[in-house]
C-alpha cells in the first residue's frame, strides 16, 4: 500500500496481528501511528510498558524504505532485533560489541535497501564513514529513543544526540520523525520540541502505576540497609532489582546474599558482554531471586514480570527514579516499590552532577592545554587530571560550542583549538548545575515527604492528572522500619570478618597474582581507623585490622608459603606499613626485607584523578638495595591502601623483572574509588 494516509484502523489492526501478533491498538497508539504514516512529526511520551517502540516499528514495516532508530542502549537494541526477526522483519543493529566488519556488512546492507529498520547508536553521529553512507540510505523515517537526551535540562542527557537534530533537521519536511521518551518535565518537552524543527505534535500519556505499592524506609547506616534486605528480600514474591549506587555496593551485597544463601546475580557496566547477556537472560528467566546492579541494567529488558523494585541509594532526581522503578510491574499486577533512604547518602548523587557538568576552570584548562598544541585524549587527561568521564563531558561541551574539534589522524583521534573562536560560555552549564542540584532537592523531598508518592512523581514530571492515589505509605500502606536485632549483628559483623575483597591486578608481564584486602575502606569502622593513624597522629594500625589482615590473608592464600615479606615504602604516614608488616612477619614467621625504597619522589596517588597521572607517578619510581634477595622466592606484598592498583602492579613488575617467582599483595583496604579508562 503506497498511499497510508489511506490505511483505515481496521486494515491496520489486521496487519498488526500478522506480522506483530497483536490483536489492537491503544487509542493513543493508533494517533500517533496515522500520524507517521501521514508523514508528520511526533514527540511522544508515556510511560514505561506502554508500547511506545510499537508506534515506530508498525510504520517501519509499512513504508518502502528504512527506518534508522537511534537508541542509546546496546541491550535495548539487541532485544527489539531478537524480537523483530522473531516475526519474520529484516532488522539490525550497530554497535560497539560487534566489531567492525560485522557493522560495515550491516551497513551495506542498509545502503541495499535488504533492512527495514536498523538501530544505531547516537555516538555513530561522531563516525565519518556513517555520516558519509548514510547519504547512499533509502530513508523512510528516523526515530529518536530516549529522546530526554537531546535536552540539556533531560536527567540524562547525551552531546550526541545534539547531532541526531542536526541530521533530522536536515531532512526533507515530509518525512517523519518519531521522539519517545518515558520521562520528560514540561521544561524538557518543550526544549525537545524547539530543537526538533517544523510542525511536531506532543502525544502525551497519564503517568500513573496504580499497581505500585511505593515504601520509603529510614535507615540511618550501610549496615542497616544490609541487614533489611537480608531480613526482607524473601518475603516479597516474585524476583525483582536491588539498584545500588556503586560498583562496589554491587559487589557488597551480591557476596551478603551469598552468606545468607540468597539466590542473585551482580551486574554492572564493567563486566564483559557475554556475562551481561547471561545475567539479563537469567534474570528475565526467573533464575535468581533478584540481580544486583547500578543504573546499567533495565531499560532495554523486555520483563513484564519483575515484581519488586528496591533502591538502596536514591538517584539524582525524581525523574531518575520514575524511570527506574518503571522497569517492574508492566503487566499491570501488584508489584513493591522500595527506597532505602539515608540522607547522608546525597554525596553520591551531588558526586554524579559534579561529574555531568564539572567547573568552569576544568574547561579553562582543556582549552589552555589545546592553545599550545594539538592533543589526544590520553595526554588531555593527563596534563589536566580529570577523571574520563569528566573529561569527555567537557570535549563534548567545547565541540558544541565550536571552540575545539577533532582531527582523525591515522586509527587515533586528536583535538585542537579552533583560532578565532567565540570564549567559551559557562552560563548554561551553571544554570544546568543549579537545576540537577535543585532536582536532587526534589528526590529527597519525594523520600521526606508525608502526601502521595506517586501523586508527588507524577507532578513533577508534568501529568496532574485528577487521580485518587492510595497506594503507598503515607496513603492507607502500612510503614515499614528496619529492625536491628542481636542476631542480625552477629551475622553481619561475622559476614565483614569474612569476606573480603579481592585486588585485580595480574598482567602478563608479571608475576603478580590478584591479591586480597582485608575490607573496603568506607566499610564500618575500617576507614576511620585508618584515617586517624594515617592522618590523625593516631599510632600504629589497631589489633582489630590485624586481625582483620590475617582473616583475609589465610581464606585468600590459604596454606601458601612465602618465602619473604616486603611491603609498599609509604609517601606519607612514616612506619606505619613498617610497623604493620613487622608484626605480620612476627606472627606468620615469614622473614622480612626493608629493602624496596623509592629512587624518586613521588605524590600521594589520591591526588591523581585518573589512572594515568597514577601510573606515571609511581612508574619507575622503586628499587631493591639487594636484589638477590628476591631472586626465585615467592613474595608476600604489604601496603596499607589500594586504589587503582598501580602502585602495587609498579612494584610488582619490578620485583617479576628482578626474578621473584610470585608476588602475593595483601592490604587492610580497597578504596571504593578509581577511574576506568
Amino acid at each position: 500500500m503506497s498511499d497510508y494516509t489511506k490505511l483505515t484502523r481496521f486494515q491496520a489492526e489486521s496487519i498488526l496481528f500478522r506480522d506483530f501478533k497483536i490483536r489492537t491498538f491503544y487509542d493513543t497508539q493508533w494517533e500517533a501511528i496515522s500520524r507517521i504514516l501521514n508523514g508528520e512529526r511526533v514527540l511522544l511520551i508515556e510511560k514505561t510498558g506502554f508500547g511506545k517502540s510499537l508506534c515506530f516499528q508498525f510504520p517501519a514495516i509499512m513504508f518502502d524504505g528504512l527506518t534508522v532508530i537511534f537508541s542509546p542502549l546496546i541491550a535495548l537494541m539487541r532485544d527489539q532485533v531478537n524480537k523483530l526477526q522473531a516475526l519474520g522483519i529484516t532488522a539490525k543493529c550497530i554497535n560497539s560489541n560487534q566489531t567492525e566488519d560485522e557493522n560495515n556488512a550491516i551497513i551495506n546492507e542498509a545502503k541495499l535497501n535488504k533492512l527495514k529498520i536498523l538501530y544505531i547508536a547516537p555516538e555513530r553521529q561522531e563516525n565519518s564513514i556513517w555520516l558519509e553512507e548514510v547519504r547512499n540510505m533509502k530513508l523512510s523515517m528516523v526515530v529518536v529513543d530516549e529522546a530526554h537526551c537531546i535536552s540539556v535540562w533531560g536527567h540524562d542527557f547525551r552531546p550526541a544526540y545534539r547531532r541526531i537534530i542536526n541530521l533530522v533537521n536536515l531532512l526533507p519536511k515530509s518525512m517523519p520523525v518519531i521522539a519517545t521518551t518515558a520521562t520528560a518535565t514540561k521544561r524538557v518537552e518543550q526544549d525537545v520540541a524547539q530543537q526538533i524543527t517544523g510542525e511536531l505534535k506532543i502525544l502525551r500519556g497519564n503517568l500513573v502505576r496504580s499497581n505500585f505499592e511505593l515504601y520509603v524506609i529510614d535507615v540511618n547506616s550501610d549496615d542497616e540497609k544490609l541487614i533489611w534486605l537480608g531480613e526482607n528480600i524473601n518475603k516479597l514474591s516474585g524476583t525483582g532489582i536491588v539498584y545500588t549506587g556503586t560498583i562496589v555496593n554491587t559487589e557488597i551485597i551480591s557476596k551478603w546474599f551469598e552468606y545468607l544463601g540468597i539466590s542473585s546475580r551482580g551486574y554492572n557496566g564493567r563486566l564483559d558482554s557475554e556475562t551481561r547477556i547471561e545475567i539479563e537472560k537469567g534474570l528475565i528467566a526467573n533464575k535468581w531471586k533478584c540481580v544486583i546492579s547500578t543504573n546499567a541494567l533495565g531499560m532495554g529488558i523486555d520483563k513484564p514480570d519483575i515484581r519488586f523494585i528496591i533502591h538502596t541509594q536514591f538517584p539524582q532526581s525524581p525523574v531518575h527514579y520514575y524511570q527506574e522503578i518503571g522497569r517492574a510491574g508492566r503487566d499491570g499486577k501488584p508489584t513493591v516499590i522500595i527506597l532505602l533512604y539515608n540522607p547522608q547518602d546525597r554525596s553520591l548523587p551531588e558526586a554524579f552532577i559534579e561529574g555531568a557538568k564539572p567547573s568552569i576552570p576544568k574547561y579553562h584548562k582543556i582549552i589552555e592545554a589545546l592553545k599550545s598544541e594539538m592533543l589526544g585524549e590520553k595526554e588531555l587527561m593527563k596534563i589536566s587530571n580529570l577523571r574520563q568521564t569528566q573529561f569527555r563531558v567537557i570535549k563534548a561541551d567545547l565541540m558544541d560550542q565550536g571552540i575545539i574539534r577533532e582531527i582523525q589522524i591515522g586509527k587515533s583521534k586528536k583535538y585542537e583549538f579552533v583560532p578565532n573562536s567565540k570564549p567559551f560560555d559557562p552560563a548554561l552549564f551553571e544554570e544546568v548545575k543549579k537545576a540537577k542540584t535543585a532536582e536532587l532537592e526534589s528526590m529527597i523531598g519525594y523520600a521526606e515527604s508525608n502526601d502521595s508518592r506517586m501523586k508527588y512523581l507524577c507532578t513533577y514530571l508534568g501529568d496532574s492528572l485528577d487521580y485518587e492515589y492510595r497506594n503507598c505509605d503515607n496513603t492507607g500502606l502500612a510503614k515499614h522500619f528496619v529492625s536491628v536485632t542481636e542476631d542480625w549483628v552477629l551475622k553481619l559483623n561475622d559476614f565483614h570478618e569474612t569476606y573480603f575483597p579481592i585486588l585485580e591486578v595480574e598482567t602478563k608481564n608479571s608475576k603478580i597474582v590478584n591479591g586480597v584486602a582485608a575490607s573496603y575502606y568506607g566499610a564500618s569502622n575500617v576507614g576511620s581507623a585508618i584515617h586517624r593513624c594515617k592522618y590523625e597522629n593516631g599510632g600504629d594500625f589497631p589489633d582489630f585490622l590485624i586481625s582483620l589482615l590475617l582473616k583475609a590473608y589465610r581464606k585468600r592464600y590459604g596454606n601458601e608459603r612465602y618465602d619473604l615479606i616486603l611491603y609498599i615504602p609509604p609517601t606519607v604516614s612514616g612506619d606505619l606499613v613498617r610497623n604493620l608488616a613487622n608484626k605480620i612477619s612476627g606472627i606468620l614467621k615469614i622473614p622480612i626485607s626493608h629493602s624496596i625504597q623509592k629512587s624518586r619522589i613521588t605524590k600521594e596517588q589520591k591526588v591523581f584523578e585518573n589512572r594515568y597521572g597514577k601510573t606515571d607517578n609511581v612508574s619507575n619510581a622503586f628499587s631493591i638495595t639487594d636484589t638477590k634477595l628476591i631472586v626465585g622466592k615467592k613474595v608476600l606484598l604489604i601496603d596499607d591502601i589500594f586504589d587503582s592498583g598501580a602502585t602495587i602492579k609498579e612494584v610488582g613488575k619490578y620485583l617479576t623483572d628482578h626474578g621473584a617467582i610470585s608476588i602475593a599483595p595483601l592490604v587492610l583496604a580497597k578504596t571504593v574509588g578509581g577511574d576506568n579508562v
